[in-house]
């Protein structure tokens, strides 16, 4: 058997081919005529031009133009594995060869895609016995929608039909998801939220009144209580979560606050979703943050980790009670719900293969070099610009702030999001930049404590370069 082991940068990789001038230009050309990027502001694209990201190996990532750098975000959360693990490749390449494409419509299915559901049901929450695969996090929240709604209308029950999630959560970019993510930059100009989606205040320990860890609890338990009543619970069908609040900024709720919702949503006779897109496979230590807790949703939503980002894959996982409760009362009738690529037999196999690595010791390596990692984030809590640290796992996040008496922070017309990022860069690093100056981290479950310390030292020099900005100065003064 093969062991997880991290990913070292290859004896090699400086030496790794790079695009001529020409090549460069013509690619930066052909991108700024053709290519929508998401979550961009297309003409300041335009001006700005894309970086092209050519190779990657551990945690190491090169562009075009051979700028060595390192990835302390796993591309978008979610190369967990690294880049450049033999293994998922030639699981992706056998898989190819032997049968490239199965349709899970008309009764036919794959192999490893049979066994990846058998897969996750054994690694998952005891709660959920049903997998339907989709093409990555986005549409995982959607189905898992679409099946709730449909949940309700089987069993008898057609008025439940409010959803209530967080401020600041995340669930996806699709027409219904992105009014469930409560962040303004995915409603603007898309007619969301919709009517049947709400808001309840962010779990948040640093901006919350009274920061006591059971006070955030029985404020959110107490929120969650009034909206339904606001609402009535006859007509709200579920309430969706993030363990922790990706990117909402990395807010992590204080522990016992994820059972307290379920608790709470089950008394209320209401549907607990978990979205585990970000925080599922080793992200904050367990394999799922729901273990940490016990915690037994309805259904849950993964993507990211589920294939370590090498090829496209979400999931939605669904309990025994929703799968049957439509099952049950839509005898003989089909469910229309599906697409092209659900159950893809090359993302299966690849993702069969991220979970045996994450079993076969990399999530260990991840707990162990988390404590590491953590240590180095908190030694940040001194620094001028921070007023907090906050970490679980392999998941972390530093907010600056103007004055840390206050919390004040930064006026979103300086543009230091953009700044920052364009710092760390010339720093050789890549990690999250926030709109409201809060930097996110989530390197690979492979980095080493020796990465770690390199990833400190380039931090800590991009933060004193943030710190001497002359419009940075004037707004501590």
């Amino acid at each position: 058997m093969q062991h997880a082991v991290p990913v070292q940068p290859a004896t090699d990789h400086a030496h790794a081919p790079t695009l001529d001038a020409p090549a460069q230009a013509s690619l930066r050309d052909l991108d700024r005529d053709h290519l929508i990027h998401p979550v961009t502001a297309w003409r300041a694209h335009e001006g700005r031009g894309v970086t092209v990201l050519e190779s990657g190996h551990g945690c190491t990532l090169r562009d075009s133009d051979g700028h060595e750098l390192l990835d302390a975000f796993a591309g978008l959360w979610c190369v967990n594995v690294g880049y450049g693990q033999q293994s998922v490749i030639d699981a992706a390449t056998e898989q190819l060869r032997k049968l490239p494409y199965a349709t899970g419509y008309f009764s036919f299915g794959s192999e490893p895609a049979i066994r990846l559901a058998d897969t996750l049901v054994r690694i998952s929450p005891d709660s959920l016995r049903h997998v339907y695969f989709s093409g990555g996090g986005s549409d995982a929240v959607d189905a898992a929608v679409r099946l709730i709604v449909q949940y309700w209308n089987s069993v008898g029950r057609p008025e439940k039909k409010h959803f209530i999630t967080l401020e600041r959560g995340y669930h996806g970019s699709s027409s219904t998801g992105a009014g469930l993510t409560a962040l303004p930059v995915f409603h603007r100009g898309f007619d969301l939220p919709l009517p049947t989606q709400h808001y309840l205040p962010s779990p948040n320990p640093y901006r919350s009144a009274d920061a006591d860890p059971q006070a955030v609890i029985a404020a959110s338990v107490a929120a969650l209580r009034a909206k339904v009543a606001e609402l009535g619970a006859e007509r709200v069908a579920a309430f969706f979560c993030e363990p922790i609040q990706g990117s909402g900024g990395v807010i992590i709720p204080p522990k016992g606050w994820l059972k307290a919702m379920q608790q709470a949503a089950n008394e209320l006779d209401i549907l607990f979703v978990v979205d585990e897109v970000i925080t599922g496979f080793g992200r904050t230590g367990s394999m799922f943050a729901c273990d940490d807790e016990g915690v037994q949703p309805d259904l849950m939503t993964l993507a990211k980790g589920l294939t370590a980002g090498y090829v496209p894959m979400g999931a939605t996982l669904l309990s025994d009670k929703v799968y049957a409760g439509i099952a049950d009362n839509t005898t003989g009738k089909v469910i229309g719900h599906g697409a092209t690529y659900s159950g893809h037999p090359v993302a299966a196999a690849v993702a069969l293969e991220v979970i045996r690595l994450y079993e076969d010791g990399l999530i260990a390596h991840g707990q162990r070099v988390a404590q590491h990692f953590g240590r180095m984030l908190d030694g940040f809590a001194d620094h001028p610009l921070v007023g907090d640290v906050r970490h679980r796992g392999l998941l972390g996040a530093i907010e600056l702030v103007s004055d840390k008496a206050s919390k004040r922070g930064f006026d979103p017309a300086l543009g230091l999001a953009d700044a920052i990022g364009a710092i760390a860069y010339r720093n050789q690093l890549v990690f999250r930049s926030f709109a409201d100056q809060i930097l996110g981290f989530a390197p690979a479950l492979c980095i080493t404590e020796q990465e770690c310390e390199l990833l400190g030292a380039r931090l800590r020099r991009t933060l004193d370069e943030v710190l001497a900005l002359p419009q940075v100065r004037a707004a501590l003064a």
